[in-house]
């Protein structure tokens, strides 16, 4: 009655039944209930030193309310006088009076607790030398050793206890420890020894306490095994502790409540785990969406899970099914931000580009620095052809975030960006500044080895314009184009061991091998892209056969090249496929025109800009067949598209602009794009005597 008064903030009615319950328990063991109430409703009130003064004549013949008082006033000593000495005092004193197991447990956790673990490590170790045979003690030894940092006294003390005590949980602390500091080979003696041996001692038990441990210890033989082994063996035994995580949880709360939230942490970890490998490296999404839902019969509405299977689904290009849970993880999470950019994304997927640039600028208006929003928010600019949208995004969260500049979020969405406007050499440095970020670094290196091997994001093996850009490449601009392979080459090299499993990682390989357009480096590239292609998981990938058709071409087996595109006409459309896709398209339109058959090649092209308006190769392409075709003014439009969106940095384009200026007698514009190129490149060659000397005689005439 008293509790629910202090409860209800009724301190004096409390106070007052105290008083009264006092004088008719003392002498009795309620006594010290009452003291201990009576502190509490004086720590209630503000009173610390009166609470202490209260605890402090609690008697230790009255034995776990003893202990229970002294908690309190270590509690109180620590978190308001700050006194560490006197928080210590508490424990000493309780094991002055008791001096049994659990004293000396209380009083090393103690030392733990406020970073002294050389002193926790002698408690535990006077309290095992009068309890040998006690497996608590002999982890917190352990334990408290390894916060030292003393990580092979560590070792050697768990093998010695584990020689005189073989215990599961003294086994599970040593290979985590093993696996922790590398040790993988001496981990995995251990593992599959003490898995062997527990399921010789337990046979058929099904012991919940059993059945946890050995979901961790398969748990961590995964990790292991992913580190050091075939991915596959590691995923495959990360099924058997996710499986054994679901036996567990089917008993948890019938028979262990206290530990239900911790095993749901580690199994919603393991079962995110689980499903990301076999989507990555196995590419078999219904069973991703098996281990998702199986744990989402424990956690129906953790949005971490849910969140995780709209992603499936919206790579698996199911945009229907990643709606239902779109919605689902909004009603659970309104204001999720991660919740409310899946919903933007989903509209992006369904080819909406419009309303999902008016989302992601409604988010970015809200929340001003989330990068990932401003990331989606360029491509969908980049897609609707307005990147000036997303140069102003970028600009607002620059001035409105001071740090913004050193930030990796902040440097990835700048180079994606300028990337796309053709400023290659800013993308270059702000990519640079992201590497090293685990959300964005990846995709950063990726983007750099790309922009190495392509910067103006051509056809690799395309010859449309080989011959008219052909006396514009001088032994400079060749020496930087070797020098940048090779850059690409050292990037590759860095970011092998994230990523030598994806597939991307693979096709770009051999991309930076074509990009020396060598007929022996492309017959290289060609039995790879091959093999890839004659994996179930990559049959008819984009990327692969992008990469089968570019080194045909440079093998000069044109016709070889075609076949293998002709394919990728009849594969729909998907973000996740869409660069690869758009330069297979931007290949076989290369085909068509080099063979004069324009119209097919056109409505390659209008593929092209209907997925992404901010194409510079699609508009050239479109200029040129114009000009071959004599309609100028058409070519001019198309160059003009490709300026506004590169401008100086494609100076090709902006030459091939100039001179059709010339041709429909718009001289003062031919002048003013020809200074802009050489601003950028002043000696940029024959665009003085061709463009600028010759417009300025027909003005004067």
């Amino acid at each position: 009655m008293v509790n629910i008064y202090i409860l209800q903030s009724e301190n004096g009615i409390a106070s007052d039944l105290l008083d009264k319950l006092s004088k008719n328990c003392i002498g009795t063991p309620e006594e010290s209930k009452i003291l201990i109430i009576k502190a509490s409703l004086a720590q209630s009130r503000g009173n610390v030193e009166e609470a202490l003064s209260i605890l402090r004549e609690v008697s230790p013949i009255y034995g776990r309310d003893f202990i229970r008082s002294r908690e309190i006033m270590a509690s109180l000593y620590l978190k308001h006088r700050r006194d560490r000495r006197l928080y210590i005092s508490c424990y000493k004193d309780i094991l002055d009076k008791y001096n049994d197991p659990q004293s000396y447990l209380m009083l090393g956790d103690a030392y733990m607790n406020i970073l002294e673990p050389e002193k926790a490590v002698e408690i535990y170790e006077q309290a095992l030398k009068k309890n040998p045979k006690n497996g608590l003690l002999t982890r917190r030894v352990g334990q408290a050793l390894i916060k030292t940092h003393l990580f092979e006294k560590a070792i050697t003390y768990y093998k010695a206890a584990l020689k005189s005590s073989p215990e599961n949980d003294l086994r599970f602390d040593l290979a985590t420890l093993l696996y922790k500091m590398k040790r993988y080979p001496e981990a995995l003696d251990l593992i599959m020894s003490a898995l062997e041996a527990s399921n010789n001692e337990s046979g058929s038990n099904q012991d919940l306490t059993n059945l946890e441990w050995e979901a961790k210890m398969l748990n961590l033989l995964a990790q292991i095994q992913l580190q050091t082994s075939k991915k596959d063996v590691g995923i495959e035994t990360l099924q058997k502790s996710h499986n054994m995580y679901l036996k567990v949880l089917r008993r948890i709360s019938a028979e262990r409540p206290d530990s239900e939230i911790e095993i749901k942490k580690a199994s919603i970890e393991i079962s995110l785990q689980l499903a990301g490998l076999i989507m990555t490296h196995l590419r078999d999404s219904k069973r991703a969406v098996q281990i998702y839902k199986e744990a989402l019969g424990y956690h129906s509405d953790n949005v971490t899970i849910l969140t995780a299977l709209e992603r499936l689904y919206v790579a698996d290009d199911n945009l229907e099914e990643a709606r239902k849970y779109s919605t689902l993880i909004l009603k659970n999470a309104p204001n999720d931000k991660d919740s409310l950019l899946m919903t933007a994304d989903l509209m992006f997927r369904r080819n909406d580009f419009e309303g999902a640039l008016s989302h992601f600028q409604q988010l970015m208006d809200n929340l001003k620095n989330y990068y990932p929003a401003l990331a989606r928010l360029i491509e969908a600019a980049r897609r609707v052809g307005k990147l000036d949208i997303a140069h102003n995004y970028i600009n607002k969260v620059a001035e409105s975030t001071p740090r913004a500049s050193s930030e990796s979020g902040f440097n990835y969405c700048k180079g994606l960006a300028s990337w796309y406007s053709g400023d290659i050499n800013q993308a270059i440095k702000c990519f640079n500044r992201s590497r090293s970020d685990p959300e964005f670094g990846l995709m950063a290196s990726f983007h750099m080895i790309e922009i190495f091997i392509n910067p103006e994001r051509g056809t690799i093996g395309g010859e449309t314009f080989e011959s008219v850009n052909s006396s514009l490449t001088s032994l400079e601009t060749m020496n930087a184009q070797d020098a940048a392979i090779k850059t690409a080459s050292k990037l590759l090299g860095e970011i092998r061991d994230v990523a030598s499993d994806d597939v991307d990682y693979l096709l770009m390989c051999n991309f930076v091998l074509l990009a020396r357009k060598q007929k022996t480096d492309a017959e290289i590239a060609l039995s790879e892209f091959a093999r890839i292609l004659n994996d179930p998981r990559y049959k008819d990938h984009p990327g692969a056969l992008l990469g089968v058709a570019s080194s045909y071409i440079i093998m000069k087996q044109t016709q070889k090249a075609r076949t293998h595109l002709k394919k990728v006409t009849k594969i729909d459309w998907s973000y996740s496929e869409a660069e690869y896709l758009e330069r297979c398209w931007l290949l076989l339109a290369d085909i068509y025109i080099q063979s004069g058959k324009f119209e097919p090649a056109q409505e390659l092209l209008k593929r092209v800009l209907q997925y992404n308006r901010s194409c510079v190769k699609a508009y050239e392409y479109y200029g040129f067949i114009m000009d071959k075709s004599q309609s100028f003014k058409e070519a001019i439009y198309n160059y003009e598209m490709a300026w506004k969106i590169f401008g100086a940095n494609y100076a090709s384009v902006g030459f091939k602009l100039a001179h059709d200026y010339m041709k429909v007698k718009r001289y003062a514009d031919a002048i003013d794009v020809a200074q802009s190129i050489l601003e950028v490149y002043p000696d940029y060659p024959r665009i003085r005597k061709d463009i600028i000397e010759k417009a300025r005689v027909h003005l004067k005439n």
